[in-house]
């Protein structure tokens, strides 16, 4: 698939990343690590990439080091607006869905970490869920990320205007999630452990019931919007 091939259209984010980015022999820097799963996909599908994943979450961490089958990666509990790295260190930086996660305040601090890690010439891909969709509007019945989401690309933009990092590509695709049963979402989203989400018992029914919507024969399916900023250090 080519580049302009994916504007809208649904794919797993894998297929854009190994489309845009050429990893095989890089240092490869993952901000927010999550539970690994990008981790893994880029781990175990290409050819000696060296990656070195950060999260802030405590109890995700924990999991994540207890990881005995990825030799080729390196878990650290790190914060993206203070990378613990020298300069110059990677090829490649991925931030998957973790730039809002960033306190509004840092988040501009966690670009220019970005830019200070990397290497002349160095790509950083962004990836961010766009604010829209069923999904969405379901997510936000307990977390309403319009603003966090607004701002993590507001301090996109502000990096690019600076010209510490440039625009290399924007691209939008979709993305598709599926859920067995609210029990695998209640687990998955609502009781992540990065995010403390209180739900009282009547707003719990009402997500419930919300999300019973959606739900077929073959579990609920959510198309997800995404953007991608791929961005580069001046050589």
């Amino acid at each position: 698939m080519t580049i302009s091939q994916f504007t809208n259209k649904t794919c797993d984010e894998s297929e854009v990343y190994e489309c845009l980015l050429s990893l095989d022999g890089k240092d490869i820097l993952e901000l927010g690590c999550g539970n690994a799963e990008m981790t893994r996909l880029i781990a175990t599908s290409g050819h000696n990439r060296r990656i070195t994943a950060t999260e802030v979450d405590e109890i995700q961490h924990r999991k994540n080091i207890s990881i005995d089958d990825l030799h080729n990666v390196n878990f650290i509990m790190a914060g993206s607006e203070s990378i613990p790295f020298e300069n110059e260190s990677f090829d490649v930086v991925f931030m998957f869905k973790s730039l809002h996660h960033v306190p509004i305040e840092f988040m501009n601090d966690a670009l220019r970490e970005v830019e200070r890690v990397l290497r002349s010439g160095g790509l950083v891909y962004i990836s961010e869920p766009v604010f829209e969709g069923d999904f969405n509007e379901l997510i936000r019945l307990f977390n309403d990320e319009e603003q966090v989401r607004k701002a993590a690309y507001s301090a996109i933009k502000k990096d690019i205007a600076a010209e510490d990092l440039f625009l290399v590509q924007e691209l939008y695709f979709n993305t598709e999630m599926v859920f067995e049963s609210f029990e695998e979402f209640e687990r998955k989203v609502i009781n992540v452990t990065h995010t403390n989400h209180h739900l009282s018992p009547e707003l719990h029914k009402r997500v419930k019931e919300n999300f019973l919507l959606y739900m077929g024969d073959d579990g609920a399916r959510f198309l997800m919007p995404n953007r991608v900023n791929l961005l580069q250090k001046k050589v």
